[in-house]
């Protein structure tokens, strides 16, 4: 489990693609080192350990993880948000993320707001479904408050730190990004759908099956 709060901004050292995708990664040391087998979100991405030291780890990635996220695309030298996985006792700054990304969106619109900057991102239905107002959504990892929502995109504000300690402030319109809904969303999505299919007779729809992942 992670927060959203981004703590380092790594580098891609190295993209193999043989049997799956391995990545490797560069960063400036933490107080306590990296150990195998423990959990870091890259970009949002939950991905484990395989091999580390001071300042580099590397990770396999799984073939749904390719197909749900932008790790795919990365390559070496680009920069990507760091966050290692919460302990108990620490303090949750931001909200519940599970490093499990629900789908891409794209910028559309980058609005300056005096200091600030806001993001308009195209998300498909599914993904705004789950989303509120006011709530919370993980953008590349980065914990975030929802401040415009409609049917098919969500819109966040970015304030100078988020732009300048995270990969957001490079962020350009038709940039792609990880997109992890809030869980408290997503179970109340689902019991939603299960008193809807429950009042109507437990009708299955296309609909319905596509948004679940069956079609």
């Amino acid at each position: 489990m992670f927060t959203g709060l981004i703590q380092k901004i790594g580098k891609v050292k190295r993209v193999s693609r043989g049997k799956s995708l391995v990545l490797e990664f560069t960063f400036t040391p933490w107080p306590d080192a990296l150990i195998k087998g423990e959990s870091v979100a890259v970009n949002g991405v939950c991905l484990t350990v395989v091999d580390c030291d001071a300042t580099r780890f590397t990770a396999d990635v799984l073939r749904e993880t390719e197909n749900k996220t932008g790790l795919s695309e990365l390559v070496p030298g680009a920069m990507v948000n760091l966050e290692r996985a919460v302990r108990a006792g620490d303090r949750l700054g931001g909200h519940i993320v599970q490093g499990h990304v629900d789908g891409r969106g794209t910028i559309v619109a980058k609005t300056q707001k005096g200091r600030d900057f806001s993001l308009k991102i195209s998300c498909g239905r599914v993904i705004a479904a789950a989303t509120v107002l006011k709530g919370s959504i993980t953008v590349d990892g980065v914990s975030l408050t929802v401040s415009g929502l409609g049917d098919d995109w969500l819109q966040v504000d970015i304030i100078p730190t988020t732009a300048s300690e995270t990969t957001l402030g490079s962020l350009r319109i038709g940039s792609k990004v990880n997109l992890e809904s809030d869980v408290l969303g997503r179970y109340a999505r689902r019991a939603e759908e299960m008193e809807n299919t429950k009042s109507s007779g437990g009708t299955l729809t296309m609909e319905m099956l596509a948004e679940n992942g069956f079609l």
